[in-house]
């Protein structure tokens, strides 16, 4: 099935849960926020929110910095 993941076209098979995402582009263990259609997904549902084609997922990955 075809998601959106941060404006790129990709295929996922029919069971595929936001964490297959996730690990998918390496950022397992990274401090990120995922949004899902235009809405915020708490990180105790990665594992178990089952996509469908055309979602459109949004990620952004937290970087430290500052004085």
């Amino acid at each position: 099935m075809k998601i959106s993941v941060n404006g790129d076209n990709r295929e996922y098979g029919e069971n595929a849960v936001v964490a297959d995402i996730v690990a998918d582009l390496a950022l397992s263990g990274k401090r990120i926020a995922i949004e899902l259609n235009k809405e915020i997904l708490p990180f105790n549902q990665y594992a178990t929110k089952k996509l469908q084609t055309d979602d459109c997922i949004e990620i952004v990955q937290a970087i430290g910095g500052g004085q």
